[in-house]
């Protein structure tokens, strides 16, 4: 599906953002494991986390998602087999947890997803599963999904590359229900902030674990439980990035809701990157209010935050001088080559910017609309809207059905705030 998009005078208006797909995940996944019935309140009810639930009760998990309440039973750290492939869809979050959780059972499970999916490198995780005592292979011999596991997982001494910090997130949510105990240690940790979000459920959880500060050592103690809990899911920072960027680089008076600024995800540092370069931000008790104001090019390392890539990309062709993000080179890994593919379409609407190997550096440029890609990537089509926002003429967005990924409301969304938008066909 395209999306037409046309140049806007100005946005205004309250932007509520959806809860945390990170989150949602990671609930859906530790309920499934727990003994007895966990309330999710407030959860994210998209694409990729319904790929975890239909996953999870292949698994066992008995799963009930009313509106704002979902309801799980757990199947206490013993999966069922599924006695079929487990399509994960466009998710890498949920393929990287439930391929450790997989390998609890003593039966073969295989684990697929979308064209995407299969072109994302898994083996650093599916070596580390074999160290820990479990049978994980890429079916196609080429470190990419599909995969089969198989356990039981026994725990043990393992090293896994952290690029990924999926990869991490996974064996800390795995390991803790071994029989044994397990050493992890991590090498070139990316991400941080998402291998913190993880501890945080294991600490709600009161796993026992040791760990280094810099998180490249691990110490999990084996034959631990999962509990039943309910919570409420927080805010997305990560989807909040792009009507963030609107207001920053549009004439602009919004207010955005839903978000917490305690809570530990990695993204909440956009608004420190916003006020760094030149942005109004004002904290309310109603939510948080961005103004217009005159824009400068900053640098930006994003390797905590490498979701923000494809919106700073747009900022960086409003701002005076020259932007620089960098230090994020596993952005190159995730739906698609977000480094190379930002660059090629911003290109396409005559945007000054360049690749580098781990990020890209952007002049402030006159962009024109085009006809652009995204890719089948929700973070690209959405940052392409932002920049068929404040582009001369009319830009047609492809892939728009995409966003429904992880912020199935951002066109309304976006449309109510003033944005000058229309799906084909809609």
């Amino acid at each position: 599906m395209n999306l037409k998009v046309k140049k806007t005078q100005r946005l205004n208006g309250i932007a509520t953002i959806p809860a945390s797909k990170s989150h949602t995940i990671r609930a859906v996944v530790i309920a499934s494991l727990a003994g007895g019935t966990s309330k999710i309140v407030n959860p994210l009810d998209s694409l990729d986390t319904m790929a975890a639930v239909n996953a999870c009760r292949d698994l066992g998990a008995n799963i009930h998602t009313e509106k704002n309440c979902w309801t799980v039973i757990g199947f206490n750290k013993h999966p069922k087999n599924p006695q079929k492939i487990l399509d994960l869809q466009n998710s890498g979050t949920s393929f990287n947890l439930i391929c450790g959780i997989s390998c609890l059972g003593n039966f073969e499970v295989a684990l697929d997803g979308d064209e995407s999916l299969r072109s994302r490198p898994v083996e650093p995780l599916l070596a580390a599963l074999r160290n820990l005592g479990a049978y994980a292979i890429s079916i196609n011999n080429n470190g990419k999904p599909p995969v089969k596991v198989k356990g039981p997982l026994s725990g043990g001494k393992t090293t896994v590359a952290g690029i990924n910090s999926q990869f991490v997130s996974s064996l800390l949510i795995s390991a803790p229900l071994a029989p044994n105990d397990t050493e992890i240690t991590v090498t070139n940790l990316c991400e941080q902030p998402y291998v913190r979000m993880t501890l945080m459920w294991l600490d709600e959880q009161k796993i026992l674990y040791n760990k280094t500060e810099d998180l490249t050592h691990f110490y999990i103690f084996g034959n631990q439980n999962y509990h039943p809990f309910e919570k409420e899911i927080p805010g997305d920072w990560s989807s909040a990035t792009f009507p963030l960027v609107a207001g920053a680089i549009m004439d602009s008076e919004i207010l955005i809701k839903g978000l917490d600024l305690n809570d530990v995800q990695g993204d909440k540092k956009v608004l420190e990157y916003l006020r760094n370069a030149g942005t109004s931000i004002t904290i309310t008790e109603k939510g948080i209010l961005i103004k217009t104001a005159d824009l400068k090019g900053i640098e930006i390392d994003l390797n905590s935050t490498p979701d923000a890539l494809p919106a700073f990309a747009v900022l960086g062709c409003v701002a005076e001088g020259t932007t620089k993000l960098y230090n994020v080179p596993q952005a190159r890994i995730k739906e698609t080559d977000r480094i190379r593919v930002m660059a090629q379409e911003l290109s396409k609407m005559g945007a000054n910017i360049q690749e580098i190997e781990d990020g890209l550096i952007i002049r402030k440029s006159i962009l024109k609309g085009a006809s652009v890609n995204g890719h089948k990537d929700h973070r690209v089509v959405m940052a392409l809207t932002l920049a068929g926002l404040i582009a001369e003429g009319e830009t047609v967005v492809s892939d728009a059905e995409c966003v429904a990924i992880t912020f199935p409301e951002f066109f309304s969304m976006m449309k109510n705030l003033g944005a000058n938008i229309e799906l084909e066909g809609a």
